[in-house]
């Protein structure tokens, strides 16, 4: 077997769980599935695409100050 079938088949198999995952979803908490999508799409992810970078940003910042710091206490 290829691997771009076992890739094809394993994408296949995501999308199926993950539609499978929000059709749930929407029924769980009494929405569509198109107002799930909307939340994960238009929502969650441009909202986590802004985050978590400024996340990372600010982390990276932190480490790089306590860094400072400890060479200039062992100096």
């Amino acid at each position: 077997m290829s691997i771009v079938k076992i890739i094809t088949q394993l994408m296949s198999k995501l999308y199926v769980y993950c539609t499978d995952f929000t059709i749930n979803l929407a029924n769980l908490t009494g929405t569509s599935y198109y107002e799930v999508n909307f939340f994960f799409f238009c929502v969650l992810f441009p909202f986590l695409l802004v985050a978590l970078p400024a996340i990372a940003i600010f982390l990276k910042l932190k480490v790089k100050r306590m860094k400072n710091r400890i060479n200039l206490d062992v100096k």
